[in-house]
Protein backbone atom coordinates (compact mmCIF):
# COMPACT_ATOMS: atom_id res chain seq x y z
CA UNK A 1 0.00 0.00 0.00
CA UNK A 2 1.55 3.07 -1.13
CA UNK A 3 1.12 6.14 0.90
CA UNK A 4 0.23 9.77 -0.69
CA UNK A 5 -0.27 12.06 1.78
CA UNK A 6 1.96 11.99 5.19
CA UNK A 7 0.80 14.22 7.64
CA UNK A 8 3.86 14.87 10.35
CA UNK A 9 3.56 16.65 13.96
CA UNK A 10 0.32 18.56 12.18
CA UNK A 11 -1.21 21.46 14.62
CA UNK A 12 -3.85 23.87 14.33
CA UNK A 13 -6.00 26.72 16.18
CA UNK A 14 -8.27 29.26 15.14
CA UNK A 15 -7.81 32.63 17.11
CA UNK A 16 -5.74 30.70 19.75
CA UNK A 17 -8.35 27.40 20.17
CA UNK A 18 -6.84 24.18 19.29
CA UNK A 19 -8.30 22.16 16.35
CA UNK A 20 -5.88 19.85 15.49
CA UNK A 21 -3.03 18.36 17.97
CA UNK A 22 -0.28 16.66 16.78
CA UNK A 23 -1.68 14.65 14.03
CA UNK A 24 0.46 12.35 11.74
CA UNK A 25 -1.38 10.14 9.70
CA UNK A 26 -0.35 8.75 6.03
CA UNK A 27 -3.14 8.36 3.41
CA UNK A 28 -2.89 6.06 0.98
CA UNK A 29 -2.64 5.70 -2.77
CA UNK A 30 -5.82 5.06 -4.89
CA UNK A 31 -8.13 3.93 -1.78
CA UNK A 32 -10.70 5.81 -0.36
CA UNK A 33 -9.67 6.68 2.57
CA UNK A 34 -12.35 8.10 5.49
CA UNK A 35 -11.98 10.72 8.06
CA UNK A 36 -14.83 9.70 10.20
CA UNK A 37 -15.74 11.26 14.34
CA UNK A 38 -18.57 13.02 16.06
CA UNK A 39 -19.35 16.78 15.25
CA UNK A 40 -16.30 19.48 16.07
CA UNK A 41 -13.54 16.50 16.37
CA UNK A 42 -11.40 18.11 13.88
CA UNK A 43 -12.49 16.21 10.50
CA UNK A 44 -12.93 18.97 8.22
CA UNK A 45 -9.81 20.94 9.76
CA UNK A 46 -7.93 17.94 9.03
CA UNK A 47 -9.31 17.44 5.38
CA UNK A 48 -9.24 21.25 4.58
CA UNK A 49 -4.73 21.27 5.46
CA UNK A 50 -4.78 18.67 2.52
CA UNK A 51 -5.00 21.43 -0.14
CA UNK A 52 -4.40 24.66 2.12
CA UNK A 53 -7.90 25.90 1.82
CA UNK A 54 -7.16 26.55 5.81
CA UNK A 55 -5.48 29.38 4.53
CA UNK A 56 -8.44 31.30 3.61
CA UNK A 57 -9.95 31.05 7.46
CA UNK A 58 -9.16 34.64 9.63
CA UNK A 59 -7.27 33.24 12.73
CA UNK A 60 -5.73 30.16 11.54
CA UNK A 61 -2.44 29.19 12.77
CA UNK A 62 -0.83 25.71 11.66
CA UNK A 63 2.37 23.99 11.94
CA UNK A 64 4.06 21.07 11.48
CA UNK A 65 4.17 19.18 7.85
CA UNK A 66 1.67 17.82 5.02
CA UNK A 67 3.65 16.21 2.34
CA UNK A 68 2.10 15.48 -1.04
CA UNK A 69 4.41 13.38 -3.19
CA UNK A 70 6.91 14.21 -0.85
CA UNK A 71 6.88 17.75 -0.85
CA UNK A 72 5.38 19.72 2.37
CA UNK A 73 2.89 21.73 0.97
CA UNK A 74 3.44 24.29 3.80
CA UNK A 75 7.00 24.72 3.31
CA UNK A 76 8.24 28.75 2.25
CA UNK A 77 7.19 29.66 -1.40
CA UNK A 78 5.20 26.81 -2.34
CA UNK A 79 2.25 27.44 -5.26
CA UNK A 80 -0.37 27.21 -3.22
CA UNK A 81 -2.60 27.69 -6.93
CA UNK A 82 -0.59 24.30 -7.08
CA UNK A 83 -1.49 22.18 -4.18
CA UNK A 84 -5.04 23.18 -4.48
CA UNK A 85 -4.93 22.48 -8.25
CA UNK A 86 -3.73 18.67 -6.99
CA UNK A 87 -6.45 18.57 -4.31
CA UNK A 88 -9.60 19.51 -5.85
CA UNK A 89 -12.59 19.39 -3.18
CA UNK A 90 -16.21 18.43 -2.63
CA UNK A 91 -18.12 20.72 -0.51
CA UNK A 92 -21.02 20.08 1.72
CA UNK A 93 -23.66 21.80 -0.73
CA UNK A 94 -23.34 21.98 -4.49
CA UNK A 95 -21.95 25.69 -5.86
CA UNK A 96 -22.07 25.89 -9.42
CA UNK A 97 -20.46 28.93 -11.45
CA UNK A 98 -22.54 31.00 -12.90
CA UNK A 99 -22.94 29.94 -16.05
CA UNK A 100 -23.72 27.14 -18.61
CA UNK A 101 -23.37 23.51 -17.67
CA UNK A 102 -20.56 23.34 -20.98
CA UNK A 103 -18.79 26.25 -18.92
CA UNK A 104 -18.68 25.14 -15.51
CA UNK A 105 -16.68 22.19 -16.62
CA UNK A 106 -14.44 24.09 -19.14
CA UNK A 107 -14.05 26.82 -16.95
CA UNK A 108 -10.86 24.93 -14.83
CA UNK A 109 -9.46 24.37 -18.01
CA UNK A 110 -9.07 27.81 -19.84
CA UNK A 111 -7.94 29.40 -16.71
CA UNK A 112 -4.78 26.10 -16.10
CA UNK A 113 -4.68 26.43 -19.50
CA UNK A 114 -5.25 22.35 -20.10
CA UNK A 115 -5.39 20.43 -23.44
CA UNK A 116 -3.63 17.02 -23.27
CA UNK A 117 -4.16 16.60 -26.69
CA UNK A 118 -8.09 16.89 -26.13
CA UNK A 119 -10.57 19.71 -27.88
CA UNK A 120 -12.62 21.23 -25.40
CA UNK A 121 -15.76 19.70 -26.56
CA UNK A 122 -14.00 16.27 -25.88
CA UNK A 123 -12.95 16.85 -22.54
CA UNK A 124 -16.47 18.49 -21.71
CA UNK A 125 -17.77 15.06 -22.47
CA UNK A 126 -15.02 12.78 -20.88
CA UNK A 127 -15.41 14.81 -17.16
CA UNK A 128 -19.68 14.73 -17.46
CA UNK A 129 -19.53 11.01 -17.99
CA UNK A 130 -16.71 10.48 -15.48
CA UNK A 131 -19.37 12.34 -13.37
CA UNK A 132 -21.96 10.15 -14.14
CA UNK A 133 -23.94 13.21 -15.78
CA UNK A 134 -22.97 13.17 -19.48
CA UNK A 135 -26.74 11.46 -20.34
CA UNK A 136 -28.83 13.53 -18.56
CA UNK A 137 -27.04 17.05 -19.39
CA UNK A 138 -25.96 16.05 -23.03
CA UNK A 139 -28.68 18.15 -25.02
CA UNK A 140 -28.42 20.97 -23.08
CA UNK A 141 -25.15 21.70 -21.96
CA UNK A 142 -25.57 25.41 -22.74
CA UNK A 143 -28.41 25.92 -20.05
CA UNK A 144 -27.48 27.36 -17.21
CA UNK A 145 -26.16 25.30 -14.10
CA UNK A 146 -28.56 26.57 -11.74
CA UNK A 147 -31.43 24.25 -13.44
CA UNK A 148 -30.03 21.01 -12.35
CA UNK A 149 -31.20 19.69 -9.54
CA UNK A 150 -29.46 19.62 -6.28
CA UNK A 151 -27.91 15.98 -6.85
CA UNK A 152 -26.71 17.12 -10.46
CA UNK A 153 -25.34 20.36 -9.11
CA UNK A 154 -22.89 18.16 -6.93
CA UNK A 155 -22.06 15.68 -9.86
CA UNK A 156 -21.61 18.96 -12.08
CA UNK A 157 -19.46 20.23 -9.57
CA UNK A 158 -17.23 16.78 -8.98
CA UNK A 159 -16.99 16.69 -13.22
CA UNK A 160 -15.28 20.38 -12.64
CA UNK A 161 -13.03 19.27 -10.50
CA UNK A 162 -11.97 16.32 -12.34
CA UNK A 163 -11.48 18.54 -14.90
CA UNK A 164 -8.39 20.04 -14.12
CA UNK A 165 -6.62 16.84 -13.59
CA UNK A 166 -6.19 16.67 -9.88
CA UNK A 167 -4.51 13.63 -7.79
CA UNK A 168 -6.70 13.56 -5.11
CA UNK A 169 -10.32 13.94 -4.40
CA UNK A 170 -11.31 15.50 -0.91
CA UNK A 171 -15.09 15.02 -0.06
CA UNK A 172 -16.24 17.41 3.17
CA UNK A 173 -19.77 15.32 3.57
CA UNK A 174 -20.18 15.38 -0.12
CA UNK A 175 -23.90 13.65 -0.08
CA UNK A 176 -25.05 15.35 3.28
CA UNK A 177 -27.39 18.15 1.69
CA UNK A 178 -28.66 15.28 -1.50
CA UNK A 179 -31.81 12.99 -1.29
CA UNK A 180 -30.98 9.38 -0.88
CA UNK A 181 -30.72 8.58 -4.78
CA UNK A 182 -28.42 11.30 -5.89
CA UNK A 183 -26.44 10.49 -2.85
CA UNK A 184 -26.18 6.76 -4.08
CA UNK A 185 -24.71 8.60 -7.63
CA UNK A 186 -22.40 10.15 -5.76
CA UNK A 187 -21.07 7.26 -3.76
CA UNK A 188 -21.17 5.34 -6.77
CA UNK A 189 -18.44 7.59 -8.99
CA UNK A 190 -16.24 8.11 -5.70
CA UNK A 191 -15.89 4.13 -5.30
CA UNK A 192 -15.16 3.79 -9.70
CA UNK A 193 -12.88 7.20 -9.46
CA UNK A 194 -10.50 5.43 -6.76
CA UNK A 195 -9.24 3.31 -9.26
CA UNK A 196 -7.57 7.07 -10.62
CA UNK A 197 -7.54 9.18 -7.76
CA UNK A 198 -6.86 9.05 -4.23
CA UNK A 199 -9.78 9.92 -2.34
CA UNK A 200 -10.25 11.72 1.38
CA UNK A 201 -13.98 12.07 2.63
CA UNK A 202 -15.10 13.24 5.97
CA UNK A 203 -18.59 11.61 7.29
CA UNK A 204 -20.28 11.56 10.20
CA UNK A 205 -22.61 8.72 8.97
CA UNK A 206 -21.15 5.15 10.58
CA UNK A 207 -23.16 2.83 7.53
CA UNK A 208 -21.72 5.64 4.66
CA UNK A 209 -18.14 4.99 6.25
CA UNK A 210 -18.73 1.30 6.37
CA UNK A 211 -19.75 0.91 2.87
CA UNK A 212 -17.26 3.10 1.34
CA UNK A 213 -13.76 2.96 3.56
CA UNK A 214 -10.63 1.11 2.46
CA UNK A 215 -9.00 3.30 5.15
CA UNK A 216 -10.12 4.56 7.51
CA UNK A 217 -9.23 7.62 10.24
CA UNK A 218 -10.39 7.95 13.45
CA UNK A 219 -10.58 11.14 15.12
CA UNK A 220 -11.49 12.58 18.49
CA UNK A 221 -11.04 16.29 19.71
CA UNK A 222 -8.58 16.97 17.67
CA UNK A 223 -6.66 13.83 17.62
CA UNK A 224 -6.08 11.13 15.68
CA UNK A 225 -7.35 7.97 17.76
CA UNK A 226 -6.73 5.25 15.62
CA UNK A 227 -6.46 4.82 11.59
CA UNK A 228 -5.89 1.80 9.53
CA UNK A 229 -7.39 -0.54 7.16
CA UNK A 230 -11.17 -0.14 7.08
CA UNK A 231 -11.84 -3.93 8.06
CA UNK A 232 -9.28 -3.89 10.81
CA UNK A 233 -10.71 -0.63 12.25
CA UNK A 234 -14.44 -1.72 11.87
CA UNK A 235 -13.57 -5.20 13.29
CA UNK A 236 -11.31 -5.58 15.60
CA UNK A 237 -10.60 -2.22 16.80
CA UNK A 238 -7.48 -1.85 19.15
CA UNK A 239 -8.52 1.75 21.07
CA UNK A 240 -11.42 1.86 23.63
CA UNK A 241 -12.79 5.39 22.62
CA UNK A 242 -12.89 4.00 18.80
CA UNK A 243 -15.06 0.81 20.28
CA UNK A 244 -17.10 2.94 22.21
CA UNK A 245 -17.96 5.16 19.34
CA UNK A 246 -18.39 2.18 16.57
CA UNK A 247 -21.24 0.72 19.31
CA UNK A 248 -23.06 4.06 19.31
CA UNK A 249 -21.61 5.09 23.12
CA UNK A 250 -21.20 8.61 21.80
Amino acid sequence: METHIRVRDLNVSYNGQPALKNVSVDIPQKQITVILGCSGCGKTTLLKSLNRLLDVTDGVKVSGQVLLDGTDVYAPGVDVTEVRKKAGLLSQRPYPLPMSIYDNVAYGRRIHNLKNGRNMDDAVQHYLELAGLWDEVKERLHAPATRLSIGQQQRLCLARGLAVEPEILLGDEPTSALDPISAQHIEKRLLDLKQQYTVVLVTHILRQARRLADHVIFMYLGEVVEAGPAAELFWHPKEARTRAYLSGEF
